[in-house]
């Protein structure tokens, strides 16, 4: 088991990896999830998308609109 991170930003690039890692393995493009979170309300672009997981500045409603547009049932902590 990975120990959970220590600092805030361990928690942001860890958050920015699981998404990158999710949206490959959904075989989803940041401009496929932006037309995704559109349908939330949110107004992202493709260089958002990438600006946001680039620099690891992920805001809690961003991740969790995320795993929702991919249809993720949960993640665990430890998967992060």
């Amino acid at each position: 088991m990975m120990a959970f991170a220590k600092t805030e930003q361990e928690w942001a690039e860890r958050a920015a990896r699981h998404l990158k890692a999710e949206l490959k393995r959904a075989d989803v493009t940041y401009e496929e999830l932006a037309e995704r979170l559109k349908k939330q309300g949110f107004s992202e672009t493709k260089a958002s998308i990438a600006n946001k997981l680039a620099r690891a500045t992920v805001p809690a409603a961003f991740f969790l609109a995320c795993l929702a547009a991919l249809e993720l049932q949960g993640v665990r902590l430890e998967d992060i």
